[in-house]
């Protein structure tokens, strides 16, 4: 593998440095939102999302005729790096452009596709995933949120999810329900773009230990959705739920330098504290982390040589999400022990140390991750399931009954 530029990316990441430092001036900061000063943050990044689109670095590897940069993979990570060496933020909306959107254009109609893109790309209208709920986190296919069919072609949508992102300001979302409950839990499920603001959406914000209210549960009482918001077949939505989830750990994996989780700005952190920095356990556990990212860069290329060869992402990207938290998670550990309570003052370690462990269940947690790929990857044997092949209403009702008995 050559990770040297091309000719050609060498041109064009001179073409994005040279837009990013005649624009940088005006780029909001890099930190998350102060107490109560939520909505200039969200403004400012939607501003700023904006602008990225306009200069095709919003959407790089969407197809140019829904007003993305019509680029390859490489392209975007080209983007990425040259953001964090601007020191200036990315999109505000990743879970809309990096994982919904890709998700419309593979299973939308064309209606779907003129209508959502453009808002979407552009930060006009942020969307959110509205996939996880109280009793089916890792278990997605145990949604119990239900849309039933009216008479006139449209459904009902009831139920509840949990830990939503960006849903408080979010204008649509892509929710995941169940709408034949007499098959096996993975099928009889069915994807619906939902307004957020329509009759019978209830929101209400999760306060976590940042001070920010990031996550969300959401409520729908019976809320009315016409046939047009159907993405995908009817019954067919968890081979469109597949396409989100493969786009999510993508992001999370391969996209964590994007976030800030490299192993030279940990160093540097660590370097501040001469008498620390020589310490051979504090040596050692650096070491190890930055092994573990650079590990996870290099599979990252991999990814993406795949990608620009017409590939999809693949199972193995789960272990890259999984690689990406756990090591930025022991560097903030790291980082706490080293610089002491100060770390955890108002500041940008006190943020990833305490929105990280958040970051956990995205895309499914660890050990769900990991059975993934040790029966898809690894040919592993699969782990023992009761529910195979039995209607997911046969599955509920042994549920309830070995509650009451």
């Amino acid at each position: 593998m050559d990770l040297n530029d091309t000719p050609e990316q060498a041109g064009y990441r001179a073409e994005v440095r040279a837009w990013l430092d005649a624009n940088k001036a005006g780029a909001p900061g890099l930190d998350g939102p102060e107490a109560g000063d939520e909505e200039r943050f969200i403004a400012e990044r939607r501003a700023w999302q904006g602008k990225l689109a306009e200069a095709n670095l919003a959407g790089v590897t969407w197809p140019a005729e829904f007003g993305g940069g019509g680029r390859g993979p490489l392209e975007q990570v080209i983007v990425t790096q040259e953001l964090s060496h601007a020191g200036v933020p990315g999109i505000l909306d990743v879970i809309g452009v990096g994982m919904l959107g890709p998700t419309i254009i593979a299973h939308g109609t064309e209606e779907h596709k003129q209508r959502y893109l453009a808002p979407m790309l552009h930060g006009d209208e942020v969307w959110c995933q509205l996939f996880s709920e109280p009793a089916a986190g890792s278990d997605l296919a145990g949604i119990q949120t239900k849309a039933v069919a009216d008479a006139d072609g449209g459904f009902r949508i009831s139920g509840q999810k949990v830990w939503t992102t960006n849903a408080h300001f979010a204008s649509y979302g892509l929710i995941l329900t169940r709408t034949n409950p007499e098959v096996s839990k993975h099928q009889g499920l069915t994807m619906f773009i939902v307004p957020m603001d329509a009759e019978g959406v209830t929101i209400r914000p999760l306060r976590q230990i940042t001070g920010e209210a990031e996550f969300n549960e959401v409520f729908f009482d019976d809320v009315k959705v016409g046939a047009d918001a159907v993405v995908g077949p009817v019954d067919g939505g968890w081979g469109v739920g597949l396409t989100t989830l493969l786009f999510e750990r993508l992001a999370i994996g391969v996209g964590s330098e994007g976030f800030g989780y490299r192993a030279d700005r940990f160093a540097n952190a660590i370097a501040s504290d001469p008498a620390a920095a020589a310490n051979s356990d504090v040596r050692q556990r650096l070491g190890h982390l930055a092994a573990d990212l650079l590990a996870l860069r290099y599979t990252g290329y991999r990814h993406l040589t795949a990608i620009a060869r017409g590939g999809l992402p693949g199972t193995e990207a789960a272990l890259g999400k999984v690689t990406a938290v756990k090591a930025a998670i022991e560097a903030g550990d790291l980082i706490a022990d080293v610089l002491g309570p100060e770390a955890l003052a108002e500041g940008e370690w006190s943020y990833l140390i305490s929105f990280l462990p958040g970051l956990k269940s995205a895309g499914g947690t660890e050990e769900i991750l990991r059975n993934m790929v040790g029966e898809r990857v690894l040919g592993l044997p699969t782990e023992p399931r009761l529910d195979k092949g039995i209607p997911f209403s046969e599955l509920r009702a042994r549920e309830r009954e070995g509650v009451t008995s």
